[in-house]
């Protein structure tokens, strides 16, 4: 064909950094991985049984396009019980396949051609190509090592234009573990209510947080009604492959997702749902035993990069560090496909999440305690050779 297949938004996005050094490593003998960001527990055993269950009682039809309404009714318990906020189960809850999804369905309910969405960096992947697939503008904000990578608000007021739609925020962040204060998303609920703009929150590491309390972004004063909230079951719950999230907002807004989510997927996965509503009701002690062995491993690996002079400022959530590579003297892209080749340890470079993150590399700590231990162990290695 003459013609050009592919749309020009399709050619024009970045490939993920992070699949790029997931497939390399791969391919490779004796590599350990910190690069993906996954929870390396299996999904806890009744929550399994749950969606088998489910499947032997004959529940494997769609449901209700906004989801079972008794995993809606839990949430919205669930949510209230946590931070205070509230949702019409019926109404302002929409159940997805994960946060991708939701990602998908909100840009492409809110935006119109050319209007732009504020994102701090760095930031999870795919938070810009979603923006741009739904015809959006994405326009990165810089946090920085100094501000322990808590975005400035006199930069994202000064990015502030005519055509923006909305802020968004992560918290717990991936790929720093930055967990916004207080003082930072007041400062965001400021400006949103200043400029009448919308905030969309990603918060599916919002149960890993250590030593910090999560705060929900819509339970802020004046912010339910400007806010679209995200998050799922994936991390908390070690459930990434069931692929099970949500989006909280007020009806109006739901209602319009929905129209696109019934004609994209119809419905989540049933079983998902079920073993969803299992995790809610059962799943409490397991996130709590999962989140004491995260903060274990998150002290060794912190302790751990800064003895090797790889400055980590103290993530407080997620499971991800994000150490600073000034000191090899080598920049992101450099030191991570050395580091992979010549010390068989695989990390993600630091531009994977945007400008910001240049001259950094993330380290996912979502995997056991002694295979951290022989990880740095080999950056040791390598860097003693390097350098």
């Amino acid at each position: 064909m003459t013609k050009e297949v592919l749309a020009k938004r399709v050619r024009d996005l970045k490939p993920s950094g992070i699949r790029k050094f997931f497939d390399i490593a791969a391919t490779m003998a004796d590599v350990i991985s910190l690069g993906i960001g996954e929870p390396d527990f299996a999904t806890p055993e009744p929550i399994i049984q749950a969606g088998i269950a489910s499947l032997k009682r004959g529940d494997t039809h769609y449901t209700s396009n906004h989801g079972l309404i008794t995993l809606r009714q839990e949430l919205a318990r669930h949510l209230h019980e946590l931070y205070g906020v509230t949702y019409n189960p019926a109404s302002e809850l929409v159940m997805t396949v994960g946060v991708s999804e939701a990602l998908y369905l909100v840009f492409t309910a809110i935006l119109e051609p050319g209007d732009e969405v504020i994102i701090p960096t760095p930031c999870f992947v795919s938070y810009q190509a979603e923006v741009e697939l739904a015809g959006g503008v994405p326009v990165e904000v810089p946090a920085y090592f100094e501000d322990e990578v808590q975005p400035r608000a006199e930069l994202i007021e000064a990015a502030i234009t005519p055509r923006t739609k909305a802020i968004f925020i992560g918290s717990p962040c991936n790929p720093t573990g930055a967990v916004a204060t207080a003082q930072t998303y007041q400062k965001v609920a400021n400006l949103a209510e200043k400029y009448d703009l919308m905030v969309v929150s990603d918060e599916i590491y919002d149960r890993l947080v250590y030593g910090v309390e999560h705060i929900c972004f819509p339970s802020l004063p004046g912010m339910w009604q400007r806010t679209i909230l995200l998050g799922g079951f994936s991390k908390a719950y070690a459930m990434t492959g069931w692929r099970i999230g949500y989006v909280a907002a007020p009806a109006e807004i739901i209602n319009g997702l929905v129209r696109i989510h019934q004609y994209t997927i119809m419905s989540a996965p049933t079983i998902s749902q079920y073993a969803a509503l299992e995790a809610l009701r059962v799943g409490e002690p397991y996130v709590q035993e999962m989140l004491a062995e995260y903060d274990r491993r998150r002290k060794l690996v912190v302790s751990g990069l800064n003895a090797l002079g790889l400055k980590t400022f103290e993530p407080r959530g997620a499971f991800y560090a994000f150490p600073s590579l000034e000191s090899t003297g080598m920049d992101d892209e450099t030191f991570c496909n050395r580091l992979l080749l010549e010390g068989r340890v695989a990390m993600v470079p630091g531009r994977s999440f945007g400008d910001a993150g240049i001259g950094f590399a993330r380290v996912s700590y979502a995997t056991s305690y002694e295979r951290l231990e022989q990880a740095l162990e080999k950056i040791d290695r390598f860097l003693r050779k390097s350098l």
